[in-house]
């Protein structure tokens, strides 16, 4: 708790001397345009209390600022997988999974409601301009605030239960966040690896603000770039995660420089806050080619030697063919990494299908439970990950204090005996000829399971299933659909079921805000219309009717309102507990290495890493901006 003793402490440390930081290097990528007049000197760039990082305190090796490293993703969308590697937040998680400040310079807690956001001075945006608390100011009062621009109020982050937080600045360094309530997982929101921004480059997005224009000069923008009105405009410029804006100001270690449909390059920000303890500005590394591939192209592209920092795209499947590349000669290594998410394949009953017959069949525990019961697990295994994952239903993995071996196999032996049983015990017992089950109203029990179609191993279980559940009486019917598309149909009820990863983080801890485990958000497949009547506090959506649902909710409301380790780890696992029992989410199996495909050049890669979406932001959390090359004719390079 921080308290008057703290206070007077910290102002003690603050008047003390600064640490001597190391001299900073100036960067050859940006030599030109310091001489042409049109760049400061790196020293006088970066802020006036840089981040400075002992890499030999972290067991890793000092680099060399040059080179251009590529990589691929499958949708041209994903080149905002830049903000994520990148990953720079104001507070982030470091390799052990400890919250620091980074963006901050510092900051301060006060009875778990209060937080003191100390800005870096001399901190600027890409494009040079200083980065202030001006830049939160806009955000809360012209962005967060304006009715047009964010119709449901401010977002999630500013939330505690049904009340809302407010900001202050008492200078341009420091930011004050107050709640009327302790919020447990306000730094942890910061630290994801999408995070709620919660500032914004006013310098730049003032030009496109109706409270920052006269109405003739919004009218003439609004005709000229061919929106409906200014709040299109700005929401179009203002896209800090989507990542595809190059005028957009950023703090993130690379920017966006150019792009086609085919390829996107970003360049070092060279304002960028962090430094090694030896005085080169990161990330080291100058440019990130991002090329746009077709998916199934991304393994053999790889293999190819045609990327120098590979996982997204790549299965448990393609590391024979990767392996082999190796043994050819391909100038790469194959790294496997540890899988965070709790299943690495789940299958999601919709329990808000819009069909009235389905629905009701679904929401019966019995029927999820026999869907469970009836999957092979042990055979999907072997055939597809060699028997390397953990076979059982989605819970919490063995490297989190609430793994539960109870919770692991509860429901998830392959039994087709007891499934037919649950079956029956339903009322499910009249057959079509082929030995379908009949639905109440007569029709066949044809269960569609609705795939982003990017991942091959996902149909591969799905093609097994098929035979297991067949033996039940339920016919799988497979339907792979584009990732967005299949989002759009199950937020809007009409998808029966979906399958997707299990929860992004399998390793909760005491401190780990247990919302994912409750109907908070649509993007839980099971319940995405509970998610949206949360999320839009009851503009859209339908409310919780079901009681084991309505119970977890309760438990991750009690879980906020808690500051006691104890309490909180038994809401944990009585939310675990109720999950393994009512199958909302039908895990499969768990920890499948991922393989990461490294250059034989590229340095500072973990070769045992953990790969996983948050905690974690994939290579993020391993702090892509400290990899380096480690070839003379590859730091040689300086594109621009």
């Amino acid at each position: 708790m921080f308290n008057r003793f703290s206070a007077l402490c910290l102002a003690a440390l603050l008047a003390l001397p600064a640490v001597a930081q190391p001299v900073v290097k100036e960067s050859p990528f940006w030599e030109s345009e310091i001489k042409k007049g049109n760049m400061d000197p790196a020293a006088e760039r970066i802020p006036d209390t840089p981040l400075v990082v002992d890499l030999e305190a972290k067991g890793r090796t000092y680099g060399t600022q040059g080179g251009t490293l590529r990589t691929m993703v499958t949708r041209s969308k994903d080149v905002r997988q830049m903000v994520v590697y990148g990953y720079a937040r104001l507070v982030g998680y470091d390799e052990k999974y400890r919250l620091k400040p980074d963006i901050l310079h510092d900051f301060e807690v006060e009875r778990g409601r209060v937080f003191t956001l100390h800005l870096r001075p001399g901190h600027r945006w890409s494009d040079g301009s200083p980065f202030t608390s001006d830049d939160f100011r806009y955000w809360w009062e012209n962005v967060a605030q304006n009715p047009e621009l964010s119709p449901n109020g401010p977002p999630e982050i500013m939330r505690v239960g049904d009340e809302f937080g407010t900001m202050s600045f008492p200078d341009q360094h420091t930011v004050v966040v107050s709640f009327p309530r302790p919020n447990p997982i306000f730094l942890q929101m910061l630290a994801q690896a999408a995070p709620p921004f919660i500032f914004r480059p006013a310098h730049y997005l003032k030009q496109f603000h109706v409270d920052f224009n006269t109405v003739e000069e919004m009218e003439a923008m609004i005709d000229a770039k061919r929106v409906r009105s200014w709040a299109p405009l700005h929401n179009k410029m203002d896209n800090m995660y989507q990542f595809d804006n190059a005028a957009l100001p950023t703090l993130q270690p690379w920017m966006v420089a150019s792009g086609t449909s085919s390829r996107q390059l970003f360049i070092r920000n060279p304002y960028f806050h962090r430094i090694d303890a030896r005085g080169t500005q990161l990330p080291y590394i100058d440019v990130v080619e991002m090329g746009i591939v077709g998916s199934g192209l991304v393994a053999a592209k790889s293999n190819a030697g045609e990327s120098d920092l590979q996982a997204r795209g790549l299965d448990f499947r393609d590391v024979s063919i990767l392996k082999k590349g190796e043994t050819d000669g391909a100038p790469y290594r194959t790294f496997l990494w540890s899988n965070g998410a709790a299943s690495q394949i789940a299958i999601y009953p919709n329990l808000n299908f819009a069909d009235p017959v389905w629905r009701e069949v679904i929401r019966d525990a019995r029927f999820r439970r026999a869907l469970s019961l009836g999957i092979d697990r042990r055979m999907i295994n072997r055939a597809l990950y060699f028997g390397l994952g953990k076979e059982g239903g989605m819970t919490a993995l063995a490297a989190s204090p609430f793994f539960d071996s109870a919770n692991l196999t509860n429901w998830a032996i392959y039994n087709p005996k007891l499934a037919n049983q649950l079956l029956d015990e339903m009322g499910l017992t009249e057959h079509t000829a082929s030995g379908i089950r009949l639905l109440p109203d007569g029709r066949p029990m044809e269960f569609v399971i609705e795939t982003a179609g990017e991942r091959q191993e996902v149909e591969n279980a799905l093609a097994i299933i098929t035979d297991t559940w067949r033996d039940l009486g339920v016919q799988l019917i497979m339907r792979p659909l584009d990732r967005d598309i299949l989002r759009n149909r199950v937020f809007s009820g009409v998808t029966m079921a979906a399958v997707w990863f299990g929860w992004d983080n399998g390793i909760p801890q005491p401190f780990t805000p247990p919302d994912y485990l409750a109907p908070t958000d649509q993007v839980f497949f099971a319940w995405p219309k509970w998610g949206q009547y949360y999320q839009t506090r009851g503009a859209a959506g339908e409310p919780i009717d079901l009681p084991a649902a309505q119970k977890l909710m309760d438990l991750s409301k009690a879980w906020r309102r808690t500051n006691d380790d104890a309490k909180r780890s038994r809401i944990w696992r009585d939310m675990l507990a109720i999950h393994a029992d009512q199958q909302f989410g039908i895990g499969i199996l768990s920890e499948a290495p991922q393989p990461v495909v490294v250059s034989d050049r590229l340095r500072n890669v973990p070769e045992f890493g953990k790969w996983a979406w948050d905690p974690g932001a994939h290579f993020g959390v391993h702090r892509m901006d400290e990899f380096y090359f480690s070839d003379e004719e590859q730091i040689a390079q300086v594109s621009k």
